[in-house]
């Protein structure tokens, strides 16, 4: 499981450039990517950014929207997501573990199934995409 630390598209920063490649990387080794969202704050350009590179990559995609720690009010808020065109937003609460279950049972079911090959190439590699600002 590689965590980014996070993304941001446009920054000429070199910590953030580097943090960027390093997404990249994670990007093309991962069997599924988790991209995680603020929603709190909604969509923003950097979302839609995100999820542009995302969707090239071509592979699973299971979208998180962190900060529904009021789970019943919130969840509503999860709507505005699906326009990033990713698939169902699942809505979470980091801070209380709400949702979590829902978010890896999504990632389970993208898992490549179990291949005859070496153990190590066996290993399921699984990205996880945010902004930096995420938390």
């Amino acid at each position: 499981m590689i965590d980014t630390g996070g993304i941001e598209p446009e920054s000429e920063d070199i910590i953030l450039s580097q943090m960027r490649e390093q997404a990249n990387l994670a990007i093309t080794m991962a069997d599924v990517i988790v991209f995680v969202t603020d929603i709190k704050q909604g969509i923003t350009a950097a979302d839609r950014e995100i999820a542009l590179m995302l969707k090239r990559s071509k592979k699973p995609i299971v979208l998180v929207c962190n900060k529904a720690d009021n789970f019943g009010k919130d969840k509503e808020d999860a709507y505005e997501f699906y326009n990033l065109g990713l698939g169902d937003p699942y809505p979470i609460s980091a801070t209380n573990a709400l949702g979590i279950g829902d978010v890896l049972d999504k990632i389970y079911e993208n898992f490549p199934e179990k291949m005859e090959e070496e153990e190590e190439e066996n290993i399921t590699k699984v990205a996880i995409i945010r902004k930096t600002k995420c938390r």
